[in-house]
């Protein structure tokens, strides 16, 4: 196996271990009542699933293939940390104002908007089609939540945890697909 692919593979191994557990997390911001807290429930466990094969995948490629591009770490804590920043103080502000309901919809916005700078760092133009996603998806609980009883968590907990989740799954699969 080249090089080039077996980094490619850690690189999928990595991003389904970190999406898997963000998936997880996702999963469990809605309060819901059964059937769906099952739903919810199942779906957590599947995304921890998924986090352990990328754990695994990308630990057994530790070492192998290209060399940590060590040039991407520093721009790419910058955007983690200003990510955690504007979640972080947005949430504050809301909860100031008391609109902490609309909190998850802020954090989702955050989390889709940051996947845009992203896209090219970690040479992945598919994080961009995920951040618009996750975008639409903090819009929709944002407006079911102040149009409806239905709470903005509910819908951007589930959006959200679907999102990462689908793109979890996808990265393994595309890992373990043949060269």
């Amino acid at each position: 196996m080249s090089d080039l692919v077996t980094a490619n593979r850690r690189q999928a191994g990595l991003t389904a271990l970190y999406l898997g557990i963000f998936a997880m997390v996702w999963f469990s911001v809605p309060a819901a009542e059964q059937p769906l807290r099952a739903l919810l429930v199942v779906a957590s466990i599947a995304a921890l699933l998924t986090a352990v094969l990328g754990g695994v995948l990308a630990s057994r490629l530790r070492g192998a293939g290209s060399p940590r591009d060590r040039a991407a770490d520093r721009p790419y804590l910058l955007i983690v940390v200003a990510e955690f920043a504007a979640a972080g103080l947005g949430a504050a502000v809301l909860v100031a104002a008391n609109w902490s309901e609309y909190v998850p919809a802020l954090v989702c916005l955050v989390v889709g908007l940051h996947f845009f700078p992203l896209a090219p760092l970690l040479r992945d133009p598919l994080l961009r089609p995920l951040g618009a996603a996750l975008c639409v998806v903090a819009a929709a609980g944002l407006v079911t939540g102040l149009a409806s009883a239905v709470s903005a968590g509910l819908v951007v907990g589930i959006g959200a945890g679907v999102l990462l989740l689908g793109y979890a799954v996808q990265a393994l699969v595309r890992a373990y697909r043949p060269a």
